[in-house]
């Protein structure tokens, strides 16, 4: 009888937990992640992005809404971004709430489903360059097909994806041509095809999908994460490193070590800490840098100059590692040491004695004629005297003047021995002659 209650016991427990089971998986399922694409579309955007697509594949969410709400910003970001997309088989909602502009709308092109808000608009995706013009023809090119597949992908008319990009391409009745690029309102996406839906609000968005009742995930970028979509921004990188190449410059100047230093130095750990962050950079890049740091360090103390050289290639090679991209790093460090230099022929230039640590570097003392030093004695006094050539003048050679031999040079071409020459210039120990009619003087 104790068996078989022990018996009836242990099946309840195994029914209860086939039951649960299944219920914890559709309750998983049913969970929707809410994450917003906001402001400018950058390489930090990604790595946040990276986190909350993994978080709701691991919880086995059932929707990916993007609230998307941006001016576009850079196309190797929005390109990484398109590819975390396509690879996800978590259905993408975009929910344009208000605008989605040049890389925005190549991302809400990638979504499974568009829904915008009324006042939303989609399109004005032209490629520009860091100044802020039209990109090369190469670049524009590249972009176009890009627009193109992001429509054909999600069965989307793609002459209006490549009118958003291309000025050329005429769509009058959209206000598209001429010099005006395609930017759809929420009525006219929606009768191109190109929104599934204009709803007013979040909830309604939800009603409309069929995600009403759903457990929704807020997917908000953490303080570190916020940080780093700043600091990894392709504009602030340069500032970033010119400001810490200009307070380790004017570290030089200063007596021990102060603000400059610090300056210089909380810099580079913002870069270094950003792009950790976002997941460019790892803990190898940061010991590399220290160690570039260190040898630089060591060469103030290590006479040959090798020691320094080896721990500036470190240093360069540690920031071109931990940068985003390669080539817009080049032009960082570039800029940066652009900077370093001016800041260093104005602080040498006004400060260059007080430079305490340089002047271990550079030779700052200078043998002057005001500090009593002379190289050779300036006669001054031998001028428009007279003298006899003992050598021929080629158009070097020895004159005499009354007991004393002094080498002379002509001021034209040669001059034979035993002619009277007279002195017209003293430099030094430069003394320059002309030949003359006049007798020669005694001292």
């Amino acid at each position: 009888m104790r068996k078989r209650r022990i018996l009836s016991y242990l099946m309840v427990i195994w029914m209860t937990f086939l039951l649960a089971f299944p219920l914890t998986s559709a309750f998983a399922s049913s969970k929707v992640y809410h994450v917003p694409i906001h402001d400018e579309v950058e390489r930090g955007l990604h790595a946040f992005l990276e986190r909350a697509f993994k978080e709701a594949e691991d919880n086995y969410a059932e929707a990916i809404i993007l609230d998307i709400h941006t001016p576009g910003g850079f196309v190797n970001a929005a390109s990484d971004i398109a590819m975390l997309m396509d690879a996800t088989s978590i259905r993408t909602i975009a929910y344009i709430n208000k605008d989605a502009h040049s890389a925005g709308a190549f991302l809400a092109l990638h979504a499974d489903e568009i829904y915008m808000v009324p006042n939303g608009t989609i399109g004005a995706a032209a490629v520009i360059d860091s100044a802020g013009n039209a990109a090369d023809y190469k670049a524009h090119s590249a972009w176009l097909a890009q627009m193109q597949a992001a429509a054909e992908t999600s069965n989307r008319n793609p002459k209006y994806a490549l009118a958003m990009a291309d000025s050329s391409i005429d769509l009058p009745e959209f206000r598209a041509g001429g010099k005006n690029l395609l930017t759809l309102s929420a009525s006219e996406a929606r009768e191109v095809g190109y929104s599934e839906g204009t709803v007013s609000n979040f909830q309604e968005l939800l009603a409309d999908t069929n995600l009403k009742g759903s457990d929704i995930v807020s997917i908000e970028p953490t303080f570190a994460e916020k940080i780093a979509r700043f600091i990894t921004n392709p504009i602030i990188v340069p500032i970033l490193l010119s400001i810490a190449s200009l307070g380790l410059v004017m570290e030089l100047y200063s007596p021990g070590f102060g603000v400059p230093g610090i300056m210089g130095l909380s810099s580079l750990g913002l870069f270094f800490f950003g792009h950790m962050v976002a997941g460019f950079a790892g803990y190898e890049t940061l010991l590399l840098f220290i160690a570039g740091l260190a040898l630089v360090i060591a060469e103030f103390f290590v006479p040959g100059g090798i020691v320094g050289i080896l721990g500036g290639v470190l240093i360069l090679l540690s920031l071109l590692l931990a940068g985003a991209n390669m080539m817009q790093m080049v032009v960082a460090i570039f800029i940066a040491l652009v900077v370093a230099i001016i800041g260093m022929v104005i602080l040498m230039k006004f400060f260059g004695k007080k430079m305490h640590v340089l002047n271990k570097l550079v030779l700052m003392d200078a043998t002057t004629t005001e500090e009593g030093y002379v190289s050779n004695v300036n006669r001054i006094e031998l001028l428009g005297k007279v003298g006899k050539t003992i050598t021929p003048l080629r158009p070097s050679g020895t004159m005499e003047f009354g007991s004393e031999r002094i080498d002379v040079v002509s001021e034209g071409g040669y001059v034979d021995a035993s002619k009277y020459v007279e002195i017209i210039k003293v430099e030094g120990s430069r003394v320059v002659v002309r030949p003359t009619n006049k007798e020669m003087e005694e001292l």
